[in-house]
């Protein structure tokens, strides 16, 4: 992962890094921070992704949630060979649920190897040694996870809005704000 650093010319591990997933194009592009600038370090591979375009909303659903999360424990012991697990569901799903007094919204969803999911997001078992590297050595506090239906930096969201809740293009406006830096 050093290797993939020092090619951009940014310093290896640098101070904050986004991982950007993108459900339709099976892809997870890293960003690092340099000072006040975003750099693109490499994009991987998704391996398998689960469900649909559009959020999660219930255990079960085989839906790899949409918004944006954070890494919050890494699990050197996973059945997918490495595993980091992500925040799902965070505060705003949390807040969202609440209001439609849905229950039962599922939980743990991770970043891991192999090529199996059933809400995750697999990339590959030489992927998930680099991106389970690169966080262990910067840190959970300092990673970001934005997830979406597809790459909202270029076209307009591909998820059927009859069939998702009302909110969801709160959420994608949510999520484009995040993705102003990174183009």
């Amino acid at each position: 992962i050093k290797l993939k650093f020092e090619k951009v010319k940014v310093v290896y591990p640098g101070t904050q890094v986004t991982f950007i997933v993108l459900k339709k194009e099976w892809k997870v592009e890293l960003w690092s921070k340099t000072g006040e600038k975003w750099v693109h370090i490499y994009t991987y591979p998704i391996t398998c992704i689960s469900g649909k375009a559009g959020p999660k909303l219930k255990e079960g659903d085989l839906q790899v949630p949409e918004g944006v999360y954070k890494f919050i424990a890494l699990n050197p012991n996973s059945q997918f060979h490495l595993s980091i697990k992500v925040n799902y569901p965070n505060e705003y799903d949390l807040q969202k649920a609440k209001k439609e007094k849905r229950k039962n919204l599922g939980g743990d969803i991770f970043m891991h190897g192999k090529d199996v999911s059933i809400g995750c997001i697999a990339i590959g078992d030489p992927a998930i040694e680099e991106v389970f590297t690169l966080v262990s050595k910067i840190g959970l506090t300092n990673t970001k996870l934005i997830i979406m239906p597809n790459d909202l930096r270029n076209e307009k969201p591909i998820t059927d809005m009859k069939t998702t809740p009302a909110w969801t293009p709160e959420l994608y406006k949510t999520i484009e704000k995040e993705l102003k830096d990174m183009k």
